[in-house]
């Protein structure tokens, strides 16, 4: 799954990189070469990145907020698919990645998804997660069809209704922990962004490191920072890509527990593609795909 997070090293994709679709939201020409240069800067000054963040995406991106369609507040957040079709071309063929997938998952639940590579999860989370629409069918999230929002309300749900864990962490290099957290407040002009972060950092147990860099720290611990940064803005969605894929067991088992409490503690709907029988283990409700199609549906259903 795409990650929203990571910066790239063609600073003019940014717009493929974060859930903002930035360059469609900045008024003008100038805004858009100010955050390619944001972006350069990131690569090769860190001091300088950090007093970027705080002036450039503070001052002109809450500018572009008020500009922003308002999406309401989600408090009993309801994400369900109704007769959902994926198709994408590839060459000379058509491949289907979903036929057919009907779901509602419920607020305060984790649903697993599961099976073989290639057998739809990715596109089910990206579909989820506001990043893909269906080519048939609906994605609601409280009763809106996600295609049927413009950009700017496709903005607004994203950066205030919906978190992303991915299997790699994809925690910005140049940022301290701290900061990474912070990002997704300082995105949205968010008010007390800091100690929010400091907050939601405790709640993973890692506020004593809010100072360090991504790479002083362990695998599991930088999963716990993905963890807080997807919660620091109590989504009312949380989507979660092989979470644990890329840590031992001990580590793992610290993360599903706090995916876990997101649904129970946050009351997120919590959508978790995995392999892992451990991560299956922790849901509520599991959902078996094979060629695009749900094979089974084990637990709760709607």
């Amino acid at each position: 799954m795409t990650s929203p997070y990571t910066t790239r090293r063609r600073p003019t994709r940014l717009h493929q990189t974060l859930p903002l679709r930035t360059s469609a939201h900045c008024s003008s020409h100038t805004s858009k070469l100010h955050i390619r240069t944001y972006f350069t800067i990131s690569l090769s000054s860190p001091n300088k990145l950090k007093s970027t963040i705080r002036t450039y995406f503070t001052k002109s991106l809450s500018s572009a907020n008020a500009r922003l369609e308002t999406v309401a507040p989600l408090p009993n957040s309801h994400l369900e698919l109704r007769q959902v079709s994926k198709l994408y071309q590839s060459a000379d063929q058509q491949i289907t990645a979903l036929h057919d997938v009907s779901f509602a998952f419920q607020p305060g639940t984790v649903t697993a998804l599961l099976g073989r590579s290639g057998c739809g999860k990715t596109t089910l989370l990206n579909l989820a997660g506001a990043m893909d629409f269906p080519s048939s069918g609906e994605v609601l999230i409280d009763g809106r069809p996600t295609s049927s929002l413009n950009d700017s309300a496709l903005t607004a749900l994203r950066r205030t209704h919906i978190g992303f864990v991915f299997q790699f962490f994809q925690l910005l290099p140049t940022l301290t922990v701290l900061e990474n957290v912070e990002l997704p407040l300082l995105l949205a002009g968010a008010r007390d962004s800091a100690r929010t972060a400091l907050e939601r950092l405790d709640w993973v147990g890692l506020k004593s490191r809010s100072g360090a860099q991504p790479h002083q720290l362990s695998g599991g611990q930088q999963q716990r920072v993905a963890i807080a940064r997807a919660l620091v803005h109590r989504p009312s969605i949380l989507v979660a890509d092989e979470p644990t894929g890329n840590l031992d067991t001990a580590s793992g088992d610290a993360v599903l527990k706090l995916i876990r409490q997101s649904a129970e503690e946050f009351g997120a709907t919590v959508v978790m593609a995995t392999h892992s029988s451990e991560a299956a283990a922790i849901a509520d409700t599991r959902i078996r795909l094979r060629d695009g199609h749900i094979e089974a549906i084990e637990g709760p259903a709607t």
